[in-house]
């Protein structure tokens, strides 16, 4: 049985194990991005490769309320310079001022991750639902 503020963390706790995972993926490569926009559940997937000695990481998100992809046009593959996953929790509690320019906050919106790639192409995406899967 789970108790309640177990249940109340769960999000929080996901959250911050993801960017845990991520933190190691500075210097691996972008080598897919793939977004579906159809059905109940959008859905974006991103493939980060680092190599042979270092496991593939798969970050997917779902049910998104943002998404910016920025690269130059001539880049056939894309290093990671930064990689930052952070909670942003329901009202009442405080986001980091940069959000609010993203997504428009209201009573009834759920927990949200926010994740950025940064290098010489940039993701930036809001999501209410977070997995990141390691080969």
């Amino acid at each position: 049985m789970t108790s309640p503020s177990t249940a109340e963390n769960a999000f929080r706790n996901r959250c911050l194990s993801a960017a845990r995972t991520l933190a190691p993926c500075v210097g691996y490569f972008i080598d897919r991005i793939s977004f579906n926009a159809f059905g109940p559940d959008d859905a974006l997937d991103i493939s980060l490769v680092g190599g042979p000695s270092m496991p593939d990481v798969l970050i997917s998100l779902s049910r998104l309320h943002h998404l910016s992809v920025a690269k130059p046009p001539d880049l056939s593959g894309s290093f990671v310079d930064e990689v930052s996953l952070v909670h942003l929790p329901a009202l009442p509690h405080a986001w980091p001022g940069d959000v609010d320019d993203r997504v428009r906050r209201f009573e009834g919106l759920p927990e949200l991750a926010w994740l950025r790639l940064h290098g010489p192409a940039e993701v930036d995406a809001i999501a209410s639902a977070v997995t990141v899967y390691t080969a």
